[in-house]
């Protein structure tokens, strides 16, 4: 069974990254008005195989935060997550208020009026109810969202909970800590050797659960190979959650 973004032995199909790659960029570029060079995307893993797509790419925010970017393809099918970075713009400049034509104000004792005080920063950001340790798979009681005044705009902060699900802290966590992006690591929600839960015809109206053996670790929303334990037969599925995947349909 072929897949588009798997571990293999041989090392990445070039091409196919770097025309996703350029993809990606031009999406964020046109999505949000920047220039597509000044778009920066985290290396992959070295291990992962980029299959190129017969289709036009679907490349979309997944979260709420503009981090993190999904790459999908439907012939073959796969997806791929990517971290992702631009600019932070700075703020639009105000008019003056006192502005004057030939020297005179436009609106008489203008040059008197205070200057406009603009309205305060209002965001949502994600901390910790408590310590978080460094390695920890996050979960969603240990966060909540609150409500922050103040301050400058900061992108790499998170902005809801779904953001940092299944993620792993790579540091520890202070309670009350806002979090950013650098904090947590997509994490390996399915480990090589381990037995896992494998849910097969969701999408065709039953249901058929197996354990299989994973043959390779793998994150959210990666394909990876599985072998049935009865029949020996190797398999592939897509990482759905803590030692659970998805068969393919």
């Amino acid at each position: 069974m072929g897949c588009g973004v798997g571990f293999a032995q041989t090392s990445p199909q070039m091409g196919s990254q770097a025309s996703m790659f350029n993809q990606v960029k031009s999406w964020m570029a046109e999505t949000h008005k920047v220039k597509s060079e000044e778009v920066t995307i985290a290396p992959l893993d070295p291990r992962v195989q980029i299959q190129a797509c017969s289709k036009s790419l679907t490349v979309d925010h997944p979260f709420s935060s503009k981090d993190t970017v999904r790459v999908r393809c439907v012939d073959p099918a796969w997806q791929v997550y990517l971290q992702v970075s631009m600019p932070v713009l700075p703020p639009v400049a105000m008019p003056n208020a006192t502005a004057s034509i030939s020297g005179k104000p436009l609106i008489s004792g203008a040059s008197n009026a205070p200057a406009a005080v603009a309205a305060p920063i209002v965001k949502t950001v994600v901390v910790p109810k408590r310590l978080i340790q460094r390695g920890t798979i996050i979960e969603a009681e240990m966060l909540e969202e609150v409500t922050q005044t103040g301050g400058n705009v900061d992108n790499s902060m998170l902005q809801s909970l779904k953001d940092a699900l299944t993620a792993e802290a790579v540091r520890d966590l202070s309670a009350g800590q806002v979090l950013r992006s650098s904090d947590i690591r997509r994490a390996i929600l399915v480990k090589q050797g381990q037995q896992v839960t494998m849910n097969v015809g969701e999408k065709s109206g039953f249901l058929v659960t197996l354990r299989v053996e994973a043959l390779q670790d793998g994150r959210m929303g990666e394909q990876v190979r599985l072998k049935n334990t009865e029949s020996g037969r190797q398999i592939s599925g897509v990482v759905v959650g803590p030692n659970l995947v998805r068969g393919l349909q």
